[in-house]
């Protein structure tokens, strides 16, 4: 064989030990963030697995003259280059809130519960008729801010005449942090509570969406909560306890699930100190209080573009390649910590079923056809509660129901009104109780 060959060949092989030795020692790094919850924001991982490459380099480079001694060290030094940039904060670690929206004051409240919430309120814009009950909407996230696709429709309600009320929940948009550990979903449900009491008039029309309708569900279980409630409409909720989380069930019709646009803008999981934190606590190998990164630093960090799919997941399929703008850069907010435990609570609690079946407050099921949820979700509200009066199936639209899309938002409006009004419903009562096993079979 050729010298140059035999070089070549001995190169290669060096490399690839040198490559080996990177890759080994990145694997070592990221069992210790798991095994250490990345205490110290990942430096007692980073020097531990530092200290284990260095061990090491000495015992390999002991028998060779002393400048090659320190080849060694290449590899060790080479990974704790690239295993040191989970451990650098690239935002500030104290929360930083989005600035004040153009078109509405954030007013914030201090509840019985200790939360301090962000609120908003939209006074009926009418000067016809005007409706004596309150109406209250709860946001999805579960701790996430109050998007302005949602705040636009809320202006549409004030202009039906609707005294408008939407608070984000503790943690979320300009709303206060709690400690890791008092988040959770009786927690929310708590708050709902205190904020109708704070608000002072009486009993309230609410809206819960998404995980906002987990927290009515639950509080129309709850009779301490649901006496403060005149009329509550569950829309496209999420698992309402924990024997439901753990149904494996359908969902809708095709979502623009991989079939939209990348969404536009950085993406904080392409930083490696986030990927790894957030990317860790949604398997389950992280705490949600991990010490790799604060609660406030995951806020500041997370960004609209690292949801990346959910979001086309919450419109139809035949709306991938016109799917709205949800929000803007400075308004976004979203926890993922807090969210995460909140949903870990739901799937840790028992079944609600018993309370909610004495369920007397008049409420109605929203469905979407391209649902991204699983159907049973719904559906165990509509078998459980006897007080849902009526179930609206929203032909054409997914998830996000009030999307600004054609006529999506004013569809919605009418459905929500004829409710609240106790007048017709402008579609049909479906499905019924007795639709359910048809309603799953045939996979709606």
């Amino acid at each position: 064989m050729p010298t140059y060959a035999i070089r070549f060949v001995r190169f290669t092989g060096r490399l690839s030990s040198a490559l080996a030795a990177v890759v080994t020692l990145a694997v070592v790094f990221l069992a210790l963030i798991v095994l250490t919850d990345g205490a110290g924001a990942g430096l007692v991982a980073w020097l531990t697995t530092l200290g284990i490459g260095a061990v090491l380099a000495m015992w390999w480079g002991r028998r060779r003259t002393w400048p090659a001694r320190l080849v060694p060290f290449l590899p060790v030094i080479v990974a704790a280059a690239l295993t040191a940039a989970v451990c650098v904060p690239t935002v500030p670690t104290s929360r930083r809130y989005p600035p004040s929206l153009p078109f509405v004051a954030a007013q914030h409240w201090s509840l019985a519960t200790g939360s301090r919430v962000a609120v908003y309120h939209y006074p009926p814009a009418n000067s016809g008729p005007r409706h004596p009950v309150p109406f209250v909407y709860l946001n999805g996230g579960p701790v996430r801010g109050i998007s302005v696709l949602d705040h636009r429709f809320l202006q549409l309600l004030a202009r039906q005449g609707y005294d408008v009320y939407t608070y984000e929940q503790a943690g979320g948009g300009r709303s206060d942090l709690l400690p890791m550990g008092q988040y959770s979903i009786s927690r929310s449900v708590r708050d709902l509570g205190a904020f109708v009491d704070r608000l002072g008039k009486g009993k309230v029309d609410i809206l819960g969406f998404s995980s906002g309708g987990v927290v009515l569900t639950r509080a129309l279980a709850d009779p301490r909560v649901a006496a403060r409630l005149h009329r509550a409409i569950i829309a496209e909720p999420g698992p309402m306890d924990g024997p439901t989380a753990h149904i494996a069930g359908h969902k809708g019709r095709k979502s623009a699930r991989g079939l939209a646009p990348a969404m536009p803008g950085p993406r904080s999981t392409h930083v490696p100190r986030y990927a790894v934190a957030f990317g860790f606590m949604r398997l389950g190998l992280l705490a949600p209080d991990t010490g790799l990164i604060g609660q406030a630093e995951g806020d500041n960090a997370f960004t609209a573009a690292a949801l990346g799919g959910d979001t086309a997941s919450a419109y139809c399929a035949r709306d991938a390649h016109r799917i709205p703008a949800e929000d803007n850069a400075h308004n976004f907010s979203f926890s993922p910590a807090a969210s995460l435990r909140i949903q870990q609570t739901v799937k840790d609690s028992p079944s609600i079923a018993s309370r909610l079946r004495r369920s007397r407050t008049p409420a109605m099921l929203m469905i979407a056809e391209c649902s991204s949820q699983v159907r049973q979700w719904a559906t165990a509200v509509l078998a459980r509660d006897p007080a849902v009066r009526r179930t609206q199936y929203m032909p054409g639209v997914g998830h996000h129901m009030w999307n600004g899309l054609d006529d999506n938002n004013g569809r919605a409006v009418a459905v929500i009104t004829a409710f609240l009004q106790d007048e017709p419903a402008p579609l049909p009562n479906s499905p019924t109780r007795a639709d359910i096993p048809a309603f799953l079979r045939d996979h709606e």
